[in-house]
Protein backbone atom coordinates (compact mmCIF):
# COMPACT_ATOMS: atom_id res chain seq x y z
CA UNK A 1 0.00 0.00 0.00
CA UNK A 2 2.75 2.14 0.97
CA UNK A 3 4.67 1.82 -2.28
CA UNK A 4 0.73 2.10 -4.34
CA UNK A 5 0.71 5.64 -2.54
CA UNK A 6 3.99 6.63 -3.07
CA UNK A 7 3.41 6.15 -6.43
CA UNK A 8 0.28 8.11 -6.69
CA UNK A 9 1.92 10.95 -5.16
CA UNK A 10 4.74 10.88 -7.63
CA UNK A 11 3.07 10.80 -10.17
CA UNK A 12 0.50 13.69 -9.20
CA UNK A 13 3.52 15.75 -7.99
CA UNK A 14 4.92 15.18 -12.11
CA UNK A 15 1.18 16.58 -13.29
CA UNK A 16 1.62 19.24 -11.48
CA UNK A 17 5.30 20.10 -12.45
CA UNK A 18 3.79 19.28 -16.30
CA UNK A 19 0.69 21.83 -15.76
CA UNK A 20 3.04 24.42 -14.50
CA UNK A 21 5.14 24.27 -17.09
CA UNK A 22 2.60 24.35 -20.01
CA UNK A 23 1.13 27.53 -17.78
CA UNK A 24 4.59 29.36 -18.03
CA UNK A 25 5.09 28.81 -21.93
CA UNK A 26 1.03 30.04 -22.71
CA UNK A 27 2.51 33.26 -20.49
CA UNK A 28 6.13 33.49 -22.71
CA UNK A 29 3.66 33.12 -26.15
CA UNK A 30 1.30 35.73 -24.95
CA UNK A 31 3.88 37.84 -23.64
CA UNK A 32 5.58 38.21 -27.09
CA UNK A 33 2.21 38.25 -28.89
CA UNK A 34 1.42 41.50 -26.52
CA UNK A 35 5.02 42.79 -27.18
CA UNK A 36 4.59 42.24 -31.26
CA UNK A 37 1.14 43.82 -31.25
CA UNK A 38 2.43 46.80 -29.19
CA UNK A 39 5.20 47.25 -31.38
CA UNK A 40 2.39 47.47 -34.71
CA UNK A 41 0.63 49.96 -32.73
CA UNK A 42 3.70 51.69 -32.27
CA UNK A 43 4.63 51.52 -35.80
CA UNK A 44 1.11 52.54 -36.55
CA UNK A 45 1.45 55.59 -34.44
CA UNK A 46 4.54 56.73 -36.20
CA UNK A 47 3.03 56.49 -39.65
CA UNK A 48 -0.08 58.80 -38.85
CA UNK A 49 1.91 61.43 -37.04
CA UNK A 50 3.95 61.59 -40.01
CA UNK A 51 1.47 61.55 -42.70
CA UNK A 52 2.68 58.78 -44.36
CA UNK A 53 0.03 55.52 -45.16
CA UNK A 54 0.34 53.08 -47.13
CA UNK A 55 -2.01 54.18 -50.09
CA UNK A 56 0.84 56.99 -50.55
CA UNK A 57 3.89 54.28 -50.10
CA UNK A 58 1.73 52.87 -53.08
CA UNK A 59 1.81 55.16 -55.51
CA UNK A 60 5.25 56.21 -54.52
CA UNK A 61 6.12 53.00 -55.79
CA UNK A 62 4.52 53.09 -58.80
CA UNK A 63 6.22 56.31 -59.43
CA UNK A 64 9.34 54.51 -59.35
CA UNK A 65 8.20 51.55 -61.01
CA UNK A 66 7.47 54.08 -64.26
CA UNK A 67 10.55 55.95 -63.96
CA UNK A 68 12.64 52.63 -63.73
CA UNK A 69 10.59 51.08 -67.04
CA UNK A 70 11.45 54.68 -68.80
CA UNK A 71 15.12 54.27 -67.87
CA UNK A 72 15.33 50.80 -68.94
CA UNK A 73 13.58 51.66 -72.34
CA UNK A 74 15.62 55.25 -72.89
CA UNK A 75 18.45 54.02 -74.95
CA UNK A 76 15.96 52.54 -77.47
CA UNK A 77 14.14 55.69 -77.20
CA UNK A 78 17.03 57.56 -78.19
CA UNK A 79 17.87 55.62 -81.15
CA UNK A 80 14.60 55.84 -82.39
CA UNK A 81 13.85 59.50 -82.27
CA UNK A 82 17.67 59.87 -84.63
CA UNK A 83 15.88 57.40 -87.24
CA UNK A 84 12.40 59.65 -86.62
CA UNK A 85 14.15 63.09 -86.99
CA UNK A 86 15.13 61.64 -90.53
CA UNK A 87 12.19 60.33 -91.78
CA UNK A 88 10.56 63.72 -90.92
CA UNK A 89 13.49 65.87 -92.45
CA UNK A 90 12.95 63.66 -95.60
CA UNK A 91 9.19 64.23 -95.30
CA UNK A 92 9.16 67.94 -95.48
CA UNK A 93 12.04 67.86 -98.10
CA UNK A 94 9.71 66.16 -100.41
CA UNK A 95 6.56 68.20 -99.22
CA UNK A 96 8.24 71.40 -100.01
CA UNK A 97 8.92 70.20 -103.22
CA UNK A 98 5.33 69.58 -103.88
CA UNK A 99 4.24 72.53 -102.59
CA UNK A 100 6.95 74.94 -105.12
CA UNK A 101 5.92 72.84 -108.38
CA UNK A 102 1.86 73.59 -107.16
CA UNK A 103 2.86 76.78 -106.51
CA UNK A 104 4.61 77.34 -109.53
CA UNK A 105 1.69 76.03 -111.57
CA UNK A 106 -0.42 78.83 -109.97
CA UNK A 107 1.37 81.53 -110.40
CA UNK A 108 1.56 80.59 -114.23
CA UNK A 109 -2.14 80.17 -114.11
CA UNK A 110 -2.90 83.41 -112.49
CA UNK A 111 -0.49 85.39 -114.54
CA UNK A 112 -2.34 88.27 -115.49
CA UNK A 113 -5.23 87.40 -113.40
CA UNK A 114 -4.36 88.53 -109.85
CA UNK A 115 -1.72 89.70 -107.25
CA UNK A 116 1.15 87.14 -107.59
CA UNK A 117 3.73 89.01 -105.69
CA UNK A 118 2.77 87.43 -102.23
CA UNK A 119 3.13 83.60 -103.81
CA UNK A 120 6.49 84.62 -105.74
CA UNK A 121 7.49 85.83 -102.57
CA UNK A 122 7.21 82.72 -100.83
CA UNK A 123 8.29 80.40 -103.39
CA UNK A 124 11.68 82.08 -103.12
CA UNK A 125 12.00 81.65 -99.46
CA UNK A 126 11.00 78.28 -99.82
CA UNK A 127 13.17 77.38 -102.43
CA UNK A 128 16.34 76.95 -100.01
CA UNK A 129 14.72 74.17 -98.57
CA UNK A 130 17.64 71.73 -98.72
CA UNK A 131 19.89 74.14 -96.43
CA UNK A 132 17.44 75.62 -94.00
CA UNK A 133 16.41 73.99 -90.44
CA UNK A 134 13.43 71.40 -91.13
CA UNK A 135 11.11 73.45 -88.70
CA UNK A 136 11.66 76.23 -90.97
CA UNK A 137 11.00 74.19 -94.21
CA UNK A 138 7.77 73.24 -92.60
CA UNK A 139 6.35 76.60 -91.79
CA UNK A 140 7.62 78.44 -94.81
CA UNK A 141 5.78 74.89 -96.78
CA UNK A 142 2.40 76.01 -94.78
CA UNK A 143 2.98 79.93 -95.49
CA UNK A 144 3.41 79.15 -99.11
CA UNK A 145 0.59 76.45 -99.42
CA UNK A 146 -1.74 79.41 -97.90
CA UNK A 147 -0.56 81.62 -100.44
CA UNK A 148 -1.34 79.66 -102.93
CA UNK A 149 -4.46 79.11 -101.99
CA UNK A 150 -5.62 82.96 -102.01
CA UNK A 151 -3.53 83.45 -105.16
CA UNK A 152 -6.11 80.68 -106.79
CA UNK A 153 -8.76 82.03 -105.10
CA UNK A 154 -7.97 85.53 -106.57
CA UNK A 155 -7.65 84.22 -110.10
CA UNK A 156 -10.56 82.36 -109.85
CA UNK A 157 -12.87 85.18 -109.06
CA UNK A 158 -11.13 86.90 -112.16
CA UNK A 159 -11.49 83.98 -114.49
CA UNK A 160 -15.79 84.46 -112.66
CA UNK A 161 -16.57 87.84 -113.79
CA UNK A 162 -14.89 87.13 -116.89
CA UNK A 163 -17.49 84.74 -117.87
CA UNK A 164 -19.65 86.65 -116.31
CA UNK A 165 -18.87 89.37 -118.67
CA UNK A 166 -18.64 87.35 -121.72
CA UNK A 167 -21.87 86.11 -120.79
CA UNK A 168 -23.82 89.13 -120.71
CA UNK A 169 -21.78 90.54 -123.80
CA UNK A 170 -23.07 87.05 -125.62
CA UNK A 171 -27.11 88.06 -124.54
CA UNK A 172 -26.45 91.58 -125.45
CA UNK A 173 -25.36 90.55 -128.69
CA UNK A 174 -28.30 88.49 -128.84
CA UNK A 175 -30.71 91.12 -128.18
CA UNK A 176 -29.06 93.23 -130.74
CA UNK A 177 -28.76 91.43 -133.62
CA UNK A 178 -32.66 91.21 -133.50
CA UNK A 179 -34.60 93.57 -136.08
CA UNK A 180 -35.58 95.59 -132.87
CA UNK A 181 -32.42 95.52 -131.06
CA UNK A 182 -30.62 96.52 -134.05
CA UNK A 183 -33.51 99.61 -134.52
CA UNK A 184 -32.98 100.71 -130.66
CA UNK A 185 -28.92 100.22 -130.78
CA UNK A 186 -29.38 102.69 -133.94
CA UNK A 187 -32.02 105.19 -132.54
CA UNK A 188 -29.79 105.57 -129.06
CA UNK A 189 -26.15 105.79 -131.32
CA UNK A 190 -27.61 108.32 -133.96
CA UNK A 191 -29.15 110.60 -131.24
CA UNK A 192 -25.81 110.55 -128.98
CA UNK A 193 -22.90 110.81 -131.61
CA UNK A 194 -24.45 112.60 -134.64
CA UNK A 195 -27.59 114.08 -132.75
CA UNK A 196 -30.53 113.27 -135.40
CA UNK A 197 -33.73 112.51 -133.44
CA UNK A 198 -36.95 110.65 -134.10
CA UNK A 199 -37.53 112.28 -137.55
CA UNK A 200 -34.45 111.28 -138.59
CA UNK A 201 -34.76 107.81 -137.54
CA UNK A 202 -37.63 107.21 -138.96
CA UNK A 203 -36.08 108.01 -142.01
CA UNK A 204 -33.39 105.63 -141.53
CA UNK A 205 -35.83 102.98 -140.32
CA UNK A 206 -37.42 103.23 -143.85
CA UNK A 207 -34.48 103.27 -145.74
CA UNK A 208 -32.94 99.83 -143.61
CA UNK A 209 -35.92 97.90 -143.69
CA UNK A 210 -35.55 98.54 -147.63
CA UNK A 211 -32.29 97.22 -148.05
CA UNK A 212 -32.46 94.47 -145.54
CA UNK A 213 -34.85 94.32 -143.22
CA UNK A 214 -32.64 95.10 -140.37
CA UNK A 215 -31.31 91.39 -140.92
CA UNK A 216 -27.12 91.65 -140.00
CA UNK A 217 -27.51 88.54 -141.95
CA UNK A 218 -28.68 89.42 -145.23
CA UNK A 219 -27.32 89.06 -148.49
CA UNK A 220 -27.37 90.11 -152.04
CA UNK A 221 -26.09 87.12 -154.26
CA UNK A 222 -26.38 89.31 -157.25
CA UNK A 223 -24.37 92.26 -155.92
CA UNK A 224 -22.71 90.67 -152.94
CA UNK A 225 -23.81 94.06 -150.78
CA UNK A 226 -23.91 92.51 -147.09
CA UNK A 227 -25.35 92.91 -143.59
CA UNK A 228 -28.06 95.91 -142.37
CA UNK A 229 -26.48 98.90 -144.39
CA UNK A 230 -25.85 96.82 -147.23
CA UNK A 231 -21.90 97.20 -147.34
CA UNK A 232 -20.29 96.72 -150.67
CA UNK A 233 -18.22 94.64 -150.11
CA UNK A 234 -18.95 93.55 -147.00
CA UNK A 235 -15.83 93.61 -145.33
CA UNK A 236 -15.43 97.49 -145.32
CA UNK A 237 -17.22 97.23 -142.41
CA UNK A 238 -14.08 95.63 -140.54
CA UNK A 239 -13.32 99.33 -140.22
CA UNK A 240 -16.07 99.68 -137.43
CA UNK A 241 -15.11 96.18 -135.88
CA UNK A 242 -13.48 92.94 -136.97
CA UNK A 243 -16.67 91.16 -136.01
CA UNK A 244 -18.92 92.93 -138.71
CA UNK A 245 -20.26 89.50 -139.66
CA UNK A 246 -21.64 88.67 -137.01
CA UNK A 247 -22.67 91.92 -134.71
CA UNK A 248 -25.19 94.24 -135.96
CA UNK A 249 -24.21 96.99 -133.63
CA UNK A 250 -20.79 96.79 -135.11
CA UNK A 251 -22.50 97.13 -139.37
CA UNK A 252 -25.13 99.86 -137.90
CA UNK A 253 -22.13 101.97 -136.68
CA UNK A 254 -20.18 101.61 -139.71
CA UNK A 255 -23.33 101.93 -141.41
CA UNK A 256 -24.31 105.26 -139.78
CA UNK A 257 -20.76 106.57 -140.38
CA UNK A 258 -21.28 105.97 -144.13
CA UNK A 259 -24.36 108.21 -144.13
CA UNK A 260 -22.74 110.84 -142.50
CA UNK A 261 -20.04 111.00 -144.59
CA UNK A 262 -21.82 110.14 -147.82
CA UNK A 263 -25.63 112.31 -147.43
CA UNK A 264 -25.00 113.90 -144.26
CA UNK A 265 -28.25 112.99 -142.83
CA UNK A 266 -30.77 109.49 -143.19
CA UNK A 267 -32.92 112.06 -144.58
CA UNK A 268 -30.94 112.64 -147.55
CA UNK A 269 -30.28 109.28 -147.62
CA UNK A 270 -33.75 107.44 -148.34
CA UNK A 271 -34.66 110.20 -150.55
CA UNK A 272 -31.32 109.19 -152.85
CA UNK A 273 -32.71 105.90 -152.33
CA UNK A 274 -36.12 106.54 -153.18
CA UNK A 275 -35.16 107.87 -156.55
CA UNK A 276 -32.64 105.58 -157.76
CA UNK A 277 -33.41 102.59 -155.95
CA UNK A 278 -30.10 102.61 -154.26
CA UNK A 279 -27.76 104.69 -151.78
Amino acid sequence: MRNETSNTHAQNASNSDAELTRRGIRRRRTGRKRIIAAGALAAAGLLVGTGFTVQSAVATQARIDATAALNATSGLRSEQLGAYSAIAAAKAIDTAEDTITAANATLAAADGKADTSGLAASVASLSDYRSIPVDEVLDLTKVTRAEAAKTAAAAAAYDQAQAEAAAAAAADLASRNTPDGARAFAADLAASQYGWGSDQFQCLDKLWQKESGWSYTAYNASSGATGIPQSLPGSKMATAGADWETNAATQVTWGLGYIKSAYGTPCSAWSHSQSVNWY
